[in-house]
């Protein structure tokens, strides 16, 4: 399983993440709130990945967490803070890079998020 190896900036515009097999993962700030994981949020809309809210909401986190060996947690500015992302999830399920797109577009389009 790759890991982080590096997570960008909470200022940036979108979240990067470089993983340990070289891999660069992209995904908008609100994409990645609204695919939340934890339990409310999936009680709400079943998950992953559901349709996103358009306009997404226009925010970033206040804070990028690890958990353990296997997730990250975002604490978000409007005090959602439970939801644990983990590794696969943000890997295989919800990266928004032209790879990550263009393969589930060769897969039917039944994994990544819902894109606008």
């Amino acid at each position: 399983m790759a890991t982080p190896v590096e997570v960008g900036s909470i200022t940036a515009p979108e979240c990067t993440i470089v993983w340990s097999d070289g891999h660069r993962s992209t995904y908008r700030w609100g994409a990645l709130r609204a695919n939340c994981p934890c339990a409310v949020c999936v009680q709400r809309g079943g998950h992953p990945p559901r349709p996103l809210p358009d306009p997404l909401p226009a925010l970033r986190p206040m804070q990028v967490e690890r958990v353990g060996a296997y997730a990250l947690r975002f604490v978000w500015p409007d005090g959602h803070r439970t939801g644990i992302y983990p590794f696969p999830l943000l890997r295989e399920v919800l990266c928004e890079c032209e790879a990550c797109r263009a393969r589930a577009a060769g897969r039917g389009g039944g994994a990544g998020p819902v894109l606008d």
